[in-house]
């Protein structure tokens, strides 16, 4: 039985490092993808964790399959196919941190992921299994990802969601909108950013938000909110959950490392999602933020999670 079963994209971040001598600006090659970015963010704290999706046949598909395997993910269910490349991000990094994304996905192979190539083993022996909104950008990945939602949850697993914008691989917003806020009705378990809290409910308070989210199915909702750290709901009751201090270096995959830490320590706590009260959301989403905290003081995601002792370390603060 795994924990955690994700399905979704695994690609390449090529991060901006620096400039050449010649004055160009150099690009670092990271494994990443923000599903993948979770998993191992699990995985790390000591979670049995597992991938389905598609990479290419191509030095970028190897090399991501063996990083993620080093990261202690099983990857028997990676589709490698030679008819498509493995897509690339290029991710830029401003002032702040903050990123600029650039892809290259027409289509990405992890866009392509078909019904048929599912592994539905996988898919109902896990106890949780997690899905993000950028394989519903496309046919024929939208339809596994439903499909795989089903399996899952017929088979007992919470489903876990975290929508994830990126506007250059929509055909508008509205279809953006559409597809993200198709999901919620299938969460047991969601998180969402306070960016993208308007495309999913069509309000910026949490705590509005939070009573859409909770009014189509979901029993526990994480609205991140950066340095300043997460609102969390149960049922009726909420509370705020301070981040920790860090130096940030490079905010990619900080959203999934929080989450992938949240649903780590949910999992560690024995309960079921009827049983989890706000105290013990709290609990988890000061987890999270600390896991959080210690992936932005790195560079990329995958490679920048943190372990387990470095994590509760952390808390001690």
């Amino acid at each position: 039985m795994y924990d955690i079963v994700s399905l979704g994209e695994l690609l390449i971040d090529f991060t901006e490092s620096g400039i050449s001598p010649a004055g160009q600006r150099l690009f670092e090659q990271n494994p990443g993808g923000a599903v993948t970015n979770l998993l191992c963010a699990a995985s790390q704290c000591g979670a049995k964790t597992g991938f389905i999706g598609k990479v290419g046949c191509d030095m970028h598909g190897t090399f991501l399959k063996q990083a993620m395997i080093n990261a202690g993910v099983d990857m028997h269910a990676l589709i490698e196919a030679d008819d498509v490349f493995t897509t690339l991000a290029f991710v830029a990094l401003k002032p702040s941190g903050e990123r600029e994304f650039s892809f290259s996905r027409k289509p990405g192979a992890d866009t392509q992921l078909r019904v048929d190539e599912l592994d539905r083993e996988m898919l109902t022996h896990t106890k949780v299994f997690h899905t993000g909104s950028l394989s519903l950008t496309q046919e024929p990945a939208r339809s596994a990802t439903y499909e795989a939602i089903d399996i899952a949850k017929a088979a007992g697993a919470v489903i876990s969601y975290d929508p994830n914008y990126r506007a250059s691989l929509w055909n508008g917003q509205d279809e953006a909108i559409r597809f993200m806020r198709s999901l919620i009705i299938t969460a047991d378990i969601m998180k969402v950013s306070d960016e993208e809290l308007p495309l999913l409910t069509g309000e910026s308070d949490p705590d509005k938000a939070a009573d859409l989210l909770m009014e189509q199915g979901v029993k526990i909702a994480a609205i991140t909110l950066g340095s300043e750290g997460a609102y969390i709901r149960v049922g009726k009751e909420n509370c705020m959950v301070p981040g920790y201090r860090a130096k940030a270096v490079d905010t990619t995959g900080a959203g999934d490392s929080f989450f992938g830490g949240f649903l780590y320590r949910f999992l560690a706590s024995g309960k079921s999602l009827k049983e989890v009260s706000i105290d013990d959301a709290a609990d988890f989403a000061r987890f999270g933020n600390a896991t959080a905290s210690l992936c932005v003081e790195r560079r990329g995601g995958i490679p920048a999670m943190p372990k387990l002792a470095e994590v509760l370390e952390r808390m001690k603060q």
